[in-house]
């Protein structure tokens, strides 16, 4: 179901060319948009992924989510708040949600999710973060925490790293930077791809 690469991209065009390359578990995650654009944007990936046998996950945006038929939403501890999960249950979408502390891991597991993100496990230049970085043993810590819930690791992956995250426990790795601002992101992909999947 979750796979070892977990790319996050801004565009459906980046999930058209990720999902061709190989992908096959894919969060679209649109900032700073009106919500017809990322509805746009999320048909337009939904149908790629859907034509590709590739999941789709869009971030934040549920009520998007379930009108466009994803299968899946990712919901920020701000998005909790305010998310309709019952809704988002009755729709059958599964649900990942995002953990920094003890506190929100708590918070993300009163929801029954379907896979828990740990970040950011390594310092990342993509967004200012309130949180010092994670490390690699609060990954073993998260795991025996969350049991048999998927694990996902996230924050300043490079691949080195995601083999390393792997290694500690996670059961999937996101990446943002190291493949949407590489030279031959394609190249790159399918390195991520080779080595996650054989790890």
């Amino acid at each position: 179901m979750i796979d070892r690469f977990y790319p996050v991209v801004p565009t459906a065009d980046w999930v058209a060319r990720l999902v061709s390359a190989g992908a096959r578990f894919i969060q679209l995650r649109i900032k700073d948009q009106p919500e017809s654009e990322v509805r746009r944007q999320a048909r337009a990936a939904q149908a790629v992924c859907a034509t590709h046998g590739a999941q789709l996950i869009v971030n934040d945006y549920w009520q998007v989510a379930i009108d466009e038929k994803c299968p899946w939403v990712h919901l920020g501890q701000e998005d909790l708040v305010d998310a309709d999960i019952a809704a988002i249950r009755r729709a059958g979408l599964l649900l990942g949600v995002s953990t920094h502390d003890h506190a929100e891991l708590d918070k993300g597991m009163a929801v029954d999710p379907d896979y828990v993100a740990l970040g950011p496990i390594y310092p990342t230049l993509l967004k200012k973060m309130p949180f010092a970085p994670q490390g690699l043993d609060r990954i073993g810590e998260w795991k025996r925490l969350v049991g048999r819930k998927p694990l996902v690791a996230i924050g300043g992956l490079t691949l080195g790293r995601a083999l390393l995250c792997l290694k500690a426990g996670a059961d999937s790795a996101a990446v943002v930077g190291d493949i949407v601002n590489n030279a031959d992101p394609i190249a790159q992909a399918g390195k991520w791809i080779a080595e996650t999947r054989a790890a």
